[in-house]
């Protein structure tokens, strides 16, 4: 501190400052620092201190959390998924189902015979099971009598049973003919207990993928009529910002195993994949 800041706190003009600093009071060091702007140093050295020394967002744990829900999500094969909560039994393209049980909810991502299975759908039905699907899919339910239905558009949001749904789209941009971006079909974003699942749905890389993110993404890894690559499906993975991917959609019609074990290296040290083995129902 020099003398003329002294002096302007009060200090008498003779005081020799190095000799006699213990004059100086508490409540003159205080304001000798705010007038020489050194407590904003201080205060910014601190606030950097703290911020080094405050424990890590707890990602671990989400990560836990999240890796741990996957252990409720069973794939029956193609693009026919199950998860099973505590609330809800939760049906996605259900498709050559031969077993017995009752679903709260069942997604239908578009019209196709192995996604939209009447015989599946007559399995799992109830008078309490609704149906979420795209316009597209009204004449067939329709036909089957099925009542308690929720159509959805791209972009639509809704809640069924405390689950938060929204509805994005699934199309071909290069093999266009197979699912048009004009019919609307759709993949699904379902919030259960803050973790998101996307299901795309029969769709390449596309756009729109970008707009959104999830932590578990449920992929389709047939190259025929979805996907143009197995690095296309891991770019989409990327895309939605996945922090588990589940390759579906192989092994049946398109697609082989060493399609989802590429798939797999491919996001090595950047997603965990977790390969589900299809289960016979």
């Amino acid at each position: 501190m020099d003398v003329e800041s002294c002096r302007k706190l009060g200090f008498p003009r003779k005081v020799n400052i190095h000799r006699q600093f213990w004059l100086i009071t508490p409540k003159r060091f205080i304001l000798s620092l705010i007038m020489s702007n050194q407590l904003q140093y201080l205060l910014l050295v601190f606030g950097i201190g703290c911020f080094f020394n405050a424990p890590l967002p707890a990602q671990v744990t989400d990560s836990r959390k999240i890796e741990s829900f996957v252990e409720k999500i069973q794939w029956l094969g193609q693009s026919s998924i199950k998860i099973s909560t505590e609330q809800s039994t939760i049906y996605i393209d259900p498709f050559r189902f031969t077993g017995s049980d009752q679903a709260d909810i069942i997604f239908i991502t578009h019209d196709h015979k192995d996604h939209l299975d009447p015989s599946s759908l007559s399995k799992l039905m109830t008078d309490r099971t609704i149906v979420v699907a795209p316009l597209s899919c009204q004449d067939k339910l329709d036909n089957l009598k099925i009542d308690n239905v929720q159509f959805m558009s791209p972009w639509d949001s809704t809640k069924i049973n405390g689950i938060h749904i929204k509805a994005v789209p699934a199309y071909n941009i290069k093999k266009h003919n197979f699912h048009p971006k004009n019919k609307n079909y759709l993949g699904y974003l379902i919030t259960i207990d803050e973790i998101c699942i996307y299901h795309a749905g029969d769709t390449e890389r596309i756009p729109e993928m970008q707009q959104f993110s999830c932590d578990i993404a449920l992929l389709p890894l047939g190259q025929k009529y979805t996907m143009n690559s197995v690095y296309d499906a891991a770019n989409a993975a990327l895309d939605v910002k996945a922090v588990v991917a589940i390759p579906i959609h192989y092994g049946l019609f398109e697609g082989k195993l060493s399609d989802a074990k590429t798939f797999q290296e491919i996001l090595k040290d950047k997603i965990t994949v977790i390969i589900k083995q299809s289960i016979e129902n």
